[in-house]
This record gives structure tokens, C-alpha cells and sequence, in this order.
């Protein structure tokens, strides 16, 4: 009986890929099939020394670091971010999270890490989006590898304005003391992923980390949806 209504409600509301625009089949979820394999992986993963954790060398105490995709503009990977960040499609944050989680854990990324911690939002652009969209990713990464998500350890104090279109110089000047720490002390000698969409100069993520500086024993490991290369 259920299937009988889920084929009456998609025949006046079908499913469509987001990407290419094609019709869902009844296992496919936001992407069809062929556009999911198509997407653009960055394997980082399982490349010891990556671009990106050469990247944060230096910075904080880093275990390791990934990005899912490449992003380059008019691409795919830009089309999901703005059916995650501009289109209110929280859902499909939760569906790519799964997605990371899923073929990034048999490489042993996920190894040891005690939580998760989603990037935050200052609340006035949380409530203008409705959701952080960090924390849809950070939600469906949890739903494979079952860590904790702690999306209320770290708070961004300041509104600050989108990081699109500005220079490198400018982009680390936008998120100097951005972040707080509300909780240090359930994070003494814990090992946690930071989570964010996209990663561009990585100023956000030593922003986020520079807050936890002082913290005993921490150890951070970063895990984005995106690599985007500099404007």
C-alpha cells in the first residue's frame, strides 16, 4: 500500500535528479545514479601528506584532512552547494554526508575520532537559512559512523559576510576571532573532525580551530564536502 501511494504522490510531484534533471528511479535519492559516479571525488583520503593537511601544518594539531569533491564553477558540485546552502534542500545535506561517510571509512579516516563538530553559523544567517548547513553534513556522516555530533561546542560570535569573491588577504581578515569556544573542558585529550561545506584558503577552519588553541591534549582532523580552488 505504501509503494501504490509513494508511485501516486511522485506521479503529480516526480523526483528529479538535481543535477541533470532526469526522473529519480525509487533507490536514487536526490542524484540519479550515473551523476552520483560522475561526481568529481578528490580521493585525498587515502593520500598521505595531502595538499590540504599541508595546508594546516603548523597551524593547529592536526591528525588528517579531506575533501570530498572538487568544486570549480558552473559544475556539479556547484549546483549541489546551492541546492544545500541557497535552496533551502537541507535534506540534501544529510544524503551527501551518508555519501562521504560511506566511502571514506574503510580507508580508516573516522579512526579514533570521539566527535563530530560542524562548523557553525552566527544565528541571525542560521535563521534566515533555517538550518547550518554544515550541521546536515556533520548529521549524515553521524548516521554511518555513528560519532557523536556536538554542533554546540563552538558558537560564532560574530556576523561576519560571505567569504565569495574576496581575496586571500581579505578572506582571513573576515574570520579573525570569529569563533568561541563554550565547552572546553569536555574536549581535554579528544580527537574531533571539524566539518564544513567548502574549503577555499582553510581561514574559516584555523579560525574555528584557533579557538580551541588552549585545550589539553586535542587533536582535529577536517573533513569538507568541497575543494575549491582560490578566486
Amino acid at each position: 500500500m505504501k509503494a501504490i501511494w509513494t508511485d501516486l504522490w511522485e506521479l503529480f510531484f516526480p523526483r528529479c535528479c538535481v543535477v541533470c534533471g532526469k526522473l529519480l528511479l525509487r533507490n536514487e535519492q536526490f542524484l540519479c545514479l550515473h551523476c552520483l559516479s560522475g561526481l568529481p571525488r578528490t580521493n585525498l583520503h587515502l593520500q598521505k601528506e595531502n595538499e590540504i593537511e599541508r595546508n594546516f601544518w603548523g597551524k593547529f594539531p592536526l591528525e588528517r584532512a579531506a575533501s570530498y569533491l572538487y568544486y570549480s564553477k558552473g559544475g556539479d558540485v556547484r549546483r549541489l552547494l546551492y541546492e544545500l546552502k541557497y535552496y533551502g534542500n537541507k535534506e540534501i545535506g544529510n544524503a551527501l554526508g551518508r555519501c562521504m561517510a560511506t566511502e571514506l571509512q574503510p580507508s580508516g579516516f573516522f579512526d579514533a575520532i570521539d566527535c563530530i563538530i560542524p562548523v557553525p553559523l552566527h544565528r541571525k544567517k542560521k535563521r534566515q537559512r533555517g538550518y547550518n548547513q554544515s550541521e546536515c553534513l556533520a548529521d549524515g556522516i553521524s548516521g554511518v559512523t555513528h560519532i557523536p555530533v556536538a554542533s554546540h561546542i563552538i558558537v560564532r560570535d560574530r556576523y561576519s559576510a560571505t567569504q565569495t569573491r574576496k581575496t586571500r588577504y581579505e578572506r582571513w581578515e573576515n574570520v579573525e576571532g570569529l569563533f568561541r569556544c563554550e565547552c572546553p573542558g569536555l574536549l581535554k585529550n579528544k580527537h574531533i573532525l571539524l566539518v564544513d561545506d567548502v574549503l577555499t584558503t582553510g581561514a574559516t577552519i584555523v579560525s574555528c580551530a584557533d579557538t580551541l588553541r588552549n585545550i589539553e591534549g586535542l587533536r582535529i582532523s577536517v573533513l569538507t564536502l568541497a575543494l575549491a580552488g582560490e578566486s
